[in-house]
């Protein structure tokens, strides 16, 4: 069984807003090291200093308590500068009994930086299963999507969408249409860009894109947003892994990822040239999208395949547990 995530104190318990996990303070540990064998840690340490970090890694080990870590993120998307996620994964890396993580590029690299083996388990499915099989909607036009979020600090979103206009603008019958938070308009929130917001609507205005401002989408509008799309580009120049390419592969929207990270080796994609290091490769952008366009690639998972792979994946946890746990 999975513990609950426990609720800080004061937190209304129909509050749906993240905080930074109780479980990882080291007085969690101590009080509760008698409910739990393996401590499985994922993401949500982005709040802890890698002090705080080698305290929970002690409690730890004061009370026996395995870790392993799945290392979702190399190169955290949420920080602009990787010196914190840096120090967090020099003390979760090496520390954690077992390593696991979605792609062998990143397994390389965790052997590479830490000399430490990672196990390589897909990502299971994040759709729901009553989803997996529905049929597409029937489109006449070929959508190229854009979602802008709240302007991650890993996206470089202006620079992708003024090749798009273009790419797209010499496609019979296709359009692009870019999503983007309410927030990003709304002064005071961390997401506040007016600039960016201004030049969309210069875009829109002209006729080069359809904008849609809104609030978070729930999961039923964000999976019908998905199968609306023909082609979903993601604008990112850095990041590892991507939880919005697995649910594009459930429900058989084809990505354009990038170049940086490990996408191209989570699940079949389209891809392009985009690196902090390297920028935006334009030509490739546009070859991927015409790629699209011509071809229409139907990758997309079957509900058996979903559903054997998320067997072989518990049935991985539960063997690495046992061996942890003797």
């Amino acid at each position: 069984m999975r513990l609950d995530d426990p609720r800080p104190n004061g937190a209304p318990s129909t509050s749906q807003r993240w905080w930074p996990p109780v479980m990882l303070d080291p007085d969690w540990v101590r009080a509760h090291h008698a409910e739990f064998d393996v401590f499985h840690l994922h993401f949500g340490f982005d709040a802890q200093t890698s002090q705080q970090l080698s305290l929970l890694v002690q409690a730890l080990r004061r009370y026996r308590k395995p870790l392993v870590y799945t290392v979702h993120d190399l190169r955290n998307p949420h920080q602009t500068d990787p010196a914190s996620h840096d120090a967090a994964l020099d003390v979760l890396v090496p520390a954690a009994d077992r390593l696991i993580t979605l792609t062998p590029g990143a397994a390389a690299e965790i052997e590479r930086r830490w000399n430490c083996a990672a196990a390589v388990l897909p990502h299971p499915h994040v759709v729901e299963r009553h989803r997996l099989s529905q049929s597409r909607p029937h489109s006449d036009r070929f959508r190229v999507g854009v979602h802008a979020k709240s302007l991650r600090p890993n996206m470089s979103l202006l620079p992708v969408v003024r090749v798009l206009t273009e790419a797209v603008a010499d496609l019979p019958d296709a359009e692009l249409q870019v999503n983007i938070h309410c927030e990003v308009g709304e002064p005071g929130t961390h997401a506040y860009a007016p600039e960016v917001l201004k030049q969309l609507s210069e875009f829109a205005d002209s006729q080069l894109l359809r904008l849609h401002v809104h609030d978070y989408f729930g999961d039923d509008q964000l999976w019908d947003y998905l199968t609306g799309l023909h082609l979903s580009v993601l604008p990112y120049a850095f990041g590892t892994h991507s939880g919005w390419l697995e649910a594009c592969h459930d429900l058989g929207t084809t990505v354009a990822a990038p170049s940086c990270g490990f996408y191209a080796e989570q699940r079949p994609c389209l891809s392009y040239g985009h690196t902090m290091h390297d920028g935006l490769d334009a030509s490739s952008l546009r070859t991927a999208v015409q790629e699209a366009y011509r071809t229409r690639p139907h990758w997309r998972a079957t509900v058996a395949e979903r559903a054997a792979e998320r067997a072989r994946v518990a049935a991985a946890h539960r063997e690495i547990y046992r061996q942890l746990l003797g």
